[in-house]
């Protein structure tokens, strides 16, 4: 019970860090998505990004984000429950790879051999550098055309209780749909083109980062509410053995009491 309450305020205090990086750096990732795919919406299909090519789907890599350690409750199972019902229905008959961001989602699938890159010693120094870093890599391989579809799954920070799973497409880039008329107040300096090169490799390592940030956030979260959880019952199960405990103690100097009683009447006999 001590250990679990000291993981307990250990995790709420790593939180409130998490919480807050995550909080404040949502409205500018969406933002720029938001951006991007509408300029991209509004190319033509000849002039547009090598990283909005649509090709027919036959290699996948799942980008899987879990965390290092357990005792997290349901959280790293989740993903893993998501990530193979994907490789088992959505892309069953395809050639699913994956890329592992945490030592759990290591753990789970490099019996399959598939598993391109470990990168679970990120956590040590979680930085947008060493999350582009993976980005780049992630484009130069989808650019090369070793992957058609890239997908990130990871569990989206909602608060502290509730931890939501969420596979988000990371390439081909999906133009937004519907609204022609979206963006036509924009003046575009020095071109939409010019613009579009240079926004959608800071746009995907901001998406990358930010999914990374949230499972982040996530995992401290579902934690502190496992281990708090896991105080109450351990609480619980003291409160049972101390009743036991006395319950037995009673009972033994009730047996003590009624020998000395029955000696004592014996010896007067």
């Amino acid at each position: 019970m001590q250990i679990t309450s000291a993981m307990k305020m250990v995790s709420a205090a790593k939180l409130k860090k998490a919480q807050d990086a995550i909080t404040a750096m949502r409205p500018y990732s969406n933002k720029l998505t938001e951006l991007l795919q509408s300029l991209s919406a509004t190319l033509d299909e000849d002039s547009g990004s090598k990283y909005s090519v649509q090709r027919e789907v036959e290699n996948v890599l799942l980008v899987v984000v879990t965390s290092n350690r357990g005792l997290a409750g349901a959280f790293n199972s989740n993903i893993i429950k998501q990530v193979t019902r994907l490789t088992n229905g959505t892309y069953a008959g395809k050639d699913v790879s994956y890329l592992a961001i945490g030592k759990k989602a290591n753990d789970a699938f490099k019996k399959t051999n598939k598993v391109i890159a470990n990168k679970s010693d990120l956590y040590e120094d979680l930085t947008f550098d060493n999350v582009s870093e993976i980005a780049e890599m992630l484009m130069e391989k989808f650019v090369a055309g070793e992957f058609d579809k890239i997908e990130i799954v990871y569990n989206h920070f909602k608060n502290a209780a509730t931890q939501i799973v969420m596979t988000e497409q990371f390439l081909p880039i999906v133009p937004i749909e519907g609204d022609d008329n979206v963006n036509l107040d924009y003046v575009f300096e020095p071109s939409k083109i010019e613009i579009i090169e240079e926004l959608i490799p800071k746009s995907l390592k901001t998406q990358l980062y930010k999914g990374i940030r949230d499972s982040f956030a996530s995992e401290h979260g579902a934690r502190m509410t496992a281990m708090h959880k896991a105080t109450d019952n351990a609480t619980e199960l003291r409160d049972q053995l101390k009743l036991t405990y006395n319950k037995a103690r009673q009972a033994a100097i009730t047996n003590e009491i009624l020998e000395i009683v029955g000696g004592a009447e014996a010896l007067n006999n």
